[in-house]
């Protein structure tokens, strides 16, 4: 029997592997699952490119016979519904012969959404859920929120000097942040379904917006525009930030750009996350980097975002930031 600290150990690095599906996964959950026999594990998985296969079934594929009497721990309730891509992944679980099963999150897919838990139970299988459910509710924020509200999960990327600039008077961006800050964020691109910006950025600076990383050249995200005109061949157009809940197999969209972009999504209260890369310079006059939000008085300001990281990236500083929502 292991330990709850054991369960808390297991079920980290199961989280772990999730992040190494997320970007890729759409339009299923990036999941990671960990198949644990006597303290030894025997089997990993996380959602393949494209949903398949899942978590679960690489796990299992991977143990084997090891995985009888094992315990598997998943960052999602195993999926219940029945579907032409594959089989589903809690009756894996039961012919496998798992003993035990940790989730850390209740699905919030309606086809799931608990009966997959019972459906083990039925079978004799003790099931445990709930284990680090924020920490995996976080890993794939994307799928939570498609679930729940109906739209990808939003990161707004700020590259800014020291006084909230993103350019000198004249335009000129390149380059306020130094080369391990970019370098970070092209990793950040490689996690996301797509990237944004408006009209005036792809104008001025004529983005390439891939991902530019030794290895993850493959993980350059959608391009998509914010505009009311036509988007170039290689771009998809959005006309209005509320848009984006019609995006298909889009859960993480990475907004990079300009300062009305920025502010548009921010007006609609539509930014889950902030990335803000800090560098230790002064511009001065040069161009904000966000634009008018609409904000009429301070107090509404106040209690909106909470710091969850904060590191040095070279001579620079990166900042994250979430939004804090009621429940």
């Amino acid at each position: 029997m292991t330990s709850p600290a054991d369960d808390r150990r297991y079920m980290a690095a199961a989280i772990a592997l999730s992040g190494r599906g997320r970007g890729l996964s759409t339009p299923n959950p990036n999941v990671g699952c960990l198949i644990v026999q006597q303290g030894r594990i025997v089997g990993r998985g996380w959602t393949q490119k494209g949903g398949r296969p899942h978590a679960e079934a690489q796990a299992l594929e991977q143990a084997m016979d090891r995985a009888r009497g094992a315990t598997a721990y998943v960052t999602l309730e195993p999926c219940f519904h029945l579907s032409p891509r594959g089989p589903r992944c809690a009756d894996l679980m039961a012919r496998a012969g798992v003993s035990r099963v940790v989730i850390a999150l209740r699905d919030p897919d309606p086809r799931t959404d608990g009966q997959g838990a019972a459906w083990l139970r039925d079978r004799g299988i003790e099931v445990d859920m709930g284990l680090m459910a924020q920490e995996a509710a976080q890993a794939m924020a994307g799928f939570v929120l498609r679930q729940t509200l109906g739209r990808p999960h939003v990161t707004l990327k700020l590259g800014l000097s020291l006084d909230g600039r993103i350019a000198l008077r004249d335009g000129s961006s390149r380059w306020i942040t130094g080369s391990d800050a970019r370098a970070h964020a092209h990793m950040e691109r490689a996690r996301h379904d797509a990237i944004l910006v408006g009209g005036g950025t792809l104008r001025a600076d004529a983005p390439r917006l891939d991902v530019r990383l030794r290895g993850l050249e493959d993980r350059s995200p959608r391009r998509l525009l914010l505009t009311r005109k036509d988007a170039p061949r290689g771009w998809d157009r959005i006309g209005a930030p509320d848009d984006i809940a019609t995006l298909q197999r889009v859960d993480h969209l990475l907004v990079e750009g300009g300062a009305e972009t920025a502010a548009a999504f921010l007006r609609a209260d539509l930014v889950d996350r902030l990335l803000l890369y800090r560098a230790p310079i002064v511009i001065g006059a040069g161009l904000a980097g966000i634009g008018d939000i609409g904000l009429e008085d301070l107090p509404h300001a106040h209690g909106r975002w909470r710091m969850t990281d904060s590191r040095a990236l070279g001579v620079d500083r990166l900042e994250v930031y979430e939004r804090v929502r009621s429940a």
